[in-house]
């Protein structure tokens, strides 16, 4: 008979005491794999790799052109005023593409680029803006790139519009109303400070000062895309829309953000290309929509949003601007310039859809 107190017979026994570090690999992985995201094979990682391998691609890319540029026409291609040309021109669209770039991560798109440069251009060189001299003429540029953007953004982000119909219906008004301002004329520039930044007396170091604004800009882009909490957002956004609101980030507010940068990307690139030009005319930009998407998408920025690259798209801009380089100096026709563009464009879009297949 059992004493009071004592377990009874049918009881089954007390388990045992654990052991330490016994049933370890009921719940862990495989035994000597260590947690994900310290092998370099977490989402993370694998993106950072791709990336690399897109920049080296394109910087192999661009270093094959060098060498045919080189070897086809050594002494023009490869003389200082050349590269110091061709630095030039890729930083004006350079500049519009470091914005487009960002609006494309965000998954959105902006085709009224060139007319918004278009009108910055032409509403910055009238008369009565040249009047108040070279600070009138960037503050106008900067304001009206401004303005544009943000009824773009408002149109997007509250109105509920498309952004492919709302900038579209922008690039159709900006280069309606810079046809009106102008009179479909050529505005010239008399503001001796603006025209002097256009001038080799005014290099440092033998680096033009539109080259240095692109490098500043470029710069500040890859901090705010990559190092900011606006940039994190951006490409939540791209990413997925609902789930960046559920998470509670304005989306709204933040499309508008990113219009207002895209316009004023346009009007400092509106300001530098009065610069180089000497003058405003309406069919300024021409075109700049296409090779600033063009270039961000080869340099890896992801069309339906949720990545983007400031380093890929000025690698892409500077090939491009190479190849019009490298065609304007053998003297062959544009239409061969435009299908070989159209040629790397398939050919990157390709590759990286390859490398992003698992």
């Amino acid at each position: 008979m059992n004493s009071p107190g004592s377990t009874p017979a049918s009881s089954p026994p007390a388990d045992p005491a654990p052991v330490p570090g016994a049933g370890a690999t009921l719940t862990a992985g495989p035994v000597g794999k260590p947690p994900a995201g310290r092998t370099g094979t977490d989402p993370l990682s694998r993106l950072r790799r791709l990336a690399d391998l897109r920049n080296l691609s394109l910087v192999g890319v661009l270093a094959v052109l060098i060498a045919v540029g080189g070897f086809t026409k050594p002494d023009e291609f490869l003389s200082t005023d050349n590269l110091q040309l061709v630095l030039t021109q890729a930083s004006v669209i350079g500049v519009v593409t470091v914005g487009m770039t960002f609006v494309i991560t965000s998954g959105g798109i902006d085709l009224s680029v060139g007319a918004m440069v278009a009108l910055a251009s032409v509403w910055a060189t009238t008369i009565a803006t040249q009047e108040y001299g070279l600070g009138g003429i960037l503050l106008c540029a900067v304001l009206v790139g401004l303005g544009c953007g943000l009824v773009n953004g408002v149109l997007i982000a509250y109105g509920g519009m498309v952004p492919f119909i709302a900038t579209l219906a922008m690039l159709a008004s900006a280069r309606g109303l810079a046809l009106q301002i102008s009179d479909g004329r050529t505005q010239v520039v008399t503001v001796d400070p603006v025209l002097d930044l256009g001038l080799p007396d005014s290099y440092v170091l033998g680096i033009p000062p539109l080259v240095l604004i692109f490098a500043a800009v470029t710069v500040l882009g890859w901090l705010v895309l990559n190092r900011t909490t606006f940039g994190r957002r951006t490409v939540a956004i791209g990413g997925n829309a609902e789930a960046a609101r559920l998470a509670g980030i304005d989306v709204k507010r933040q499309r508008l953000m990113l219009y207002l940068l895209s316009g004023l990307c346009c009007g400092v690139a509106a300001f530098m290309l009065v610069v180089l030009t000497g003058s405003g005319q309406n069919t300024n930009g021409n075109l700049y929509e296409l090779d600033a998407i063009a270039a961000a998408i080869i340099g890896g920025t992801l069309l339906s949003g949720g990545r983007g690259t400031i380093t890929g798209s000025v690698l892409g801009v500077l090939v491009f601007t190479t190849i019009t380089n490298l065609f304007a100096l053998n003297n062959l026709q544009s239409d061969v310039q435009q299908i070989a563009k159209g040629a790397i464009i398939v050919a990157a879009v390709l590759v990286q859809k390859g490398r992003s297949t698992p």
